[in-house]
């Protein structure tokens, strides 16, 4: 593991194994770690990078607000910090779905397979406000419940929390994650209102197949709406039952096939 400066701002990146790449970037407010069932099976075939976004794990925070170009060329910079030119297989779970989709479209030669693990989809979506991201971050950390309650709030919420405790306290103790957390929450909307304008002049590469893998978990709702967002790029889909949002922790074995089969089909 270690910090590589992008833009001017320190990125939290861990490398391991060998062989084609393929970049991991986890949902929102998740870090490198959430990762962890899936390393082991991917590094024996793969050149597995994770790395966290701004205020992420372990990555220095920023204010500049977060854009769908930017954490496409986000990507791009860290391949070419690490000597990782490509292509690779650029892998997105949840909100970084669309950082991922963006990625194939804005730099096409760079990528050779993409996979979206129950990605963000949005039909209608709508900028949202950035403003009250700046005053509700300020106020949790006035309080100190970074601090006091972060870690907690994060075992709460994705129950049963099965990261390193010792990791989780590190990383959920301080107020960067929460600022950052809340920083793309606000700008989620601008950003799907970006991928879908994007969606209609940049196609994605015509050699580089696309998986949708879904985790529906009793939901006809979603399932629907992923199984219209595969139908919309051209993508194999498929789902990991039983499985929760978190797939790679609760289906690891499911995301390390997906991966592997689309980097071996684009190969």
């Amino acid at each position: 593991m270690s910090l590589l400066r992008i833009g001017g701002v320190a990125h939290h990146v861990a490398v391991d194994g060998h062989g084609p790449v393929c970049v991991l970037s986890a949902g929102l407010g998740l870090c490198w770690f959430d990762w962890d069932p899936v390393v082991p099976l991917l590094a024996p075939h793969r050149t597995v990078v994770r790395f966290d976004r701004p205020g992420h794990g372990l990555s220095q925070g920023t204010t500049a607000p977060p854009t769908l170009a930017g954490e496409a060329h986000r990507i791009a910079a860290l391949l070419d910090a690490l000597g990782l030119p490509g292509p690779v297989t650029v892998v997105g779970h949840s909100i970084a779905g669309l950082h991922a989709e963006g990625f194939a479209r804005l730099h096409p030669d760079r990528t050779a397979a993409l996979v979206l693990v129950d990605s963000s989809t949005e039909d209608h979506p709508r900028p949202g406000r950035l403003g009250w991201t700046v005053a509700a971050g300020t106020a949790l950390t006035a309080l100190g419940l970074p601090a006091a309650l972060g870690p907690a709030l994060r075992r709460l919420a994705l129950r049963p929390d099965t990261a390193p405790p010792a990791e989780v306290r590190r990383v959920y103790r301080g107020s960067r994650v929460w600022r950052g957390a809340l920083r793309e929450n606000a700008r989620y909307g601008a950003v799907a209102a970006e991928l879908h304008a994007l969606r209609d002049h940049r196609p994605l590469p015509p050699a580089a197949p696309v998986t949708v893998l879904a985790a529906p978990d009793g939901s006809a709702r979603w399932e629907d709406r992923q199984r219209a967002l595969a139908r919309r790029l051209g993508a194999h889909y498929e789902a990991a039952v039983p499985s929760g949002h978190l797939v790679m922790r609760d289906d690891p074995d499911t995301v390390a096939r997906v991966v592997l089969q689309a980097s071996q089909d684009a190969a």
